[in-house]
């Protein structure tokens, strides 16, 4: 976490659209991108705005300067300890919900370092793709307190309850590679290469059958609460309302004819 105080002047995030991308830009650079309260309502907002708009197909999440995110920023958790928290968690767990439920696959694009909140944040995405030198800290023990931005949901659904609690309580740093080991991240890059890999990986996630994304994407992250029949039935639900789509038409019918589907995302 960092402490610092926000440039009313600057934009705390940036919302970049091309074509079918959508990509949002933590703009704290000199905070590492920590999460302040102007921060964590403009994430809620561009998380509006890109649920609310079926022409995204693919979300970036990346941060500018030197790392993605150094987690909380600790200028207002000490002015106020309590209220801060409150302020800056309900809407950003707000926008995290609207982020793991959106039929557009999310890629963290990670580099430098990520920290606290900032490693909850990415392993909420889909993907994350991390530049070769990230460094990786869950941290929050070291500030005396518990984990936040779905940390304690994901992390032992990713590496199973042991490791986690592990990475939790003693919240030493790792590497890219260890998080790669953990499969934590899904791919290291060297980091001249980040950028154009991740936008290689957001085009080619933009191009697929968006509602078969978000139905896979439910199934998988639901899956652990359900009994077998009761996901075999969820998964006969998903299958049924995707054969109604669009993209199921052109796919069965590009298999026919022996080429590539092109997916509208509808």
């Amino acid at each position: 976490m960092k402490n610092t105080a926000t440039n009313p002047a600057t934009p705390p995030l940036l919302l970049e659209r091309n074509g079918a991308i959508a990509t949002l830009r933590f703009n704290r650079p000199e905070a590492l991108n920590a999460i302040d309260v102007p921060m964590a309502n403009a994430f809620l907002a561009a998380m509006q705005a890109i649920a609310a708009d079926p022409g995204v197909r693919a979300v970036v999440l990346a941060g500018n300067g030197r790392g993605f995110m150094a987690g909380g920023d600790l200028s207002t958790l000490r002015a106020a300890p309590v209220q801060g928290a409150i302020d800056i968690l309900t809407p950003l767990n707000q926008a995290l919900l609207l982020l793991t439920q959106m039929n557009a696959p999310v890629i963290a694009q990670v580099h430098g370092a990520a920290a606290g909140a900032g490693l909850s944040l990415l392993l909420m995405a889909d993907y994350v793709i991390a530049a070769e030198g990230t460094r990786f800290n869950l941290a929050y023990i070291h500030l005396g307190t518990s984990c936040d931005v779905g940390a304690s949901w994901a992390l032992p659904r990713i590496v199973g309850l042991r490791k986690a609690l592990e990475i939790a309580l003693l919240s030493d740093a790792f590497t890219a590679d260890d998080a790669l080991r953990l499969g934590l991240i899904n791919r290291v890059v060297p980091a001249a290469e980040l950028e154009s890999s991740t936008t290689a990986l957001a085009q080619r996630l933009a191009s697929g059958p968006t509602l078969a994304y978000g139905a896979m994407k439910r199934l998988m992250r639901e899956s652990m609460e359900r009994t077998l029949p009761e996901q075999l039935a969820a998964e006969k639900d998903a299958f049924v309302q995707c054969a109604g789509t669009e993209d199921f038409r052109a796919g069965v019918e590009a298999f026919h004819q022996r080429q590539g589907p092109a997916f509208a995302g509808r």
